[in-house]
């Protein structure tokens, strides 16, 4: 692996000293003699959101394992694995997009994968928000294959929205618009819990089970979750036409009027501009970032594991909140909040962009985390410290917080460390590096399933 002296930022070069920190965040390397890309709060509001669509369906699987363990009741080694065999077929499938998709740079259009994604999204989501209403007779075996087909259609849609979402915010050459897909990510996962958490606090399993239609557990407030999906992939769809356009004429006055005469199109024009970059070439640019993201999502994966499998050591006091069907989306919300925290954090003027042999450092000492899970009450059986607050705050906001922060500040960084025209193709590589840590992760989590 390289020395640290190698791992320095490009804007440091000689043939750089002249530059501003303002002809840093220009659109393209063949154009730096024109104007700096302007921020704007309103293309910020829409990568949000399109951060947001991102991992909304994703969050959408997490928070719904209540509603999933009750459909697979009857069924011990699907009711044990059905968590980890989610997150290994979504990550696995969404990890063989992305890398399909990192290595077709000079032809691909950013906007239409994006929008192939939402699209795939609405009609996913719209099935199993149907599906909570017929086939409920369906065995455990059945269902669990209905819903890993949809699962990897969904991450199908996703491998697509992180290639291009990521790459399309890296080309317009402002780490606060990659910033703020990570903060939209962030409210795509407390958005979900806030919703689950109200749903079967309105509508709780005692009460449904007491329903003359007969329905199960959970079905009135996951077929109000499933829509949420399918609400959110829609509008996002509205929302980023005028981003589109923005970015089509920003890259209309770069291009010289001999090049866009000679084009047919806009999309064509950049196209014949976009300068491809091998992976290889950017790990070894990018290699302390890249290994640290990866490493992050690694660790990161274990939580929804240990997370459906921790109780509260109330649970004997009646309330509804600290009943399993409650207090698992509780769990989900607090970490998620520490997540979307930590995500925020980053806008605050101090930063480790520049420093990233210490960012990795940071997200190998994430592991320190898991152990903290073994001293709560897995499964009921009893804590080694009795605390809602220590499992609920310590141990998940704290971890989130760390995932949240510490990821978005890689993001952000590796724009620094490339060359201008090199933006687009390291926004999708970071993003196969992410999906790379979510799928290990997810597969190292088996080891777990069974604690």
């Amino acid at each position: 692996m390289a020395s640290r002296l190698e791992y320095r930022s490009l804007a440091d070069d000689e043939d750089r000293e002249r530059a501003s920190d303002e002809d840093s965040a220009l659109l393209g390397g063949e154009f730096e003699d024109g104007p700096q890309v302007p921020f704007s709060w309103i293309e910020y509001g829409i990568f949000c959101f399109l951060g947001m669509a991102m991992l909304w369906a994703w969050n959408m699987f997490l928070a719904a394992a209540p509603y999933f363990a009750s459909r697979f009741a009857g069924d011990a080694w699907i009711e044990a694995n059905f968590q980890s065999t989610i997150l290994a077929v979504s990550t696995l499938t969404t990890l063989a997009v992305v890398l399909i998709l990192s290595n077709i740079q000079s032809s691909a259009s950013y906007p239409f994968r994006i929008n192939l994604a939402l699209v795939i999204n609405s009609l996913i989501f719209g099935l199993l928000t149907i599906s909570t209403a017929v086939f409920l007779d369906a065995s455990p075996r059945q269902y669990l294959s209905f819903v890993l087909a949809m699962v990897a259609c969904t991450s199908w849609a996703a491998g697509l929205m992180q290639n291009g979402a990521f790459a399309f915010a890296a080309g317009f050459g402002r780490p606060e618009y990659m910033q703020a897909l990570m903060v939209g990510q962030g409210v795509a996962g407390v958005l979900p819990s806030i919703a689950q958490v109200v749903s079967v606090l309105v509508f709780p399993p005692s009460k449904e089970k007491e329903d003359t239609s007969g329905e199960r557990q959970g079905e009135s407030s996951a077929f109000f979750y499933f829509l949420a999906a399918v609400v959110i992939s829609i509008i996002t769809l509205g929302a980023i036409v005028p981003l589109v356009r923005r970015h089509n004429r920003m890259v209309a006055d770069r291009l010289s009027e001999r090049l866009a005469s000679s084009m047919t199109s806009i999309e064509e024009a950049e196209r014949a501009t976009r300068k491809v970059v091998s992976l290889l070439h950017l790990l070894k640019k990018l290699h302390w970032l890249a290994f640290g993201v990866a490493l992050i999502f690694t660790i990161t994966m274990f939580f929804p594991v240990f997370t459906v499998k921790i109780l509260s050591v109330n649970e004997d006091g009646g309330r509804l909140i600290f009943q399993p069907f409650a207090f698992i989306p509780v769990g989900f919300l607090f970490w998620n909040i520490g997540d979307l925290a930590g995500r925020i954090a980053t806008m605050l003027p101090y930063s480790l962009t520049k420093r990233p042999f210490l960012l990795f450092v940071l997200a190998v000492a994430r592991v320190g985390f898991l152990p903290l899970y073994l001293l709560c009450n897995i499964h009921g059986r009893g804590a080694i410290i009795p605390s809602d607050f220590f499992y609920l705050v310590i141990v998940q906001v704290l971890f989130g917080m760390t995932n949240g922060w510490l990821c978005s500040n890689m993001m952000m960084a590796s724009g620094e460390w490339v060359e201008e025209n090199e933006r687009e193709a390291t926004g999708g590589f970071m993003g196969l590096c992410l999906v790379a840590g979510l799928a290990s992760g997810s597969l190292l989590s088996f080891t777990a399933s069974g604690i």
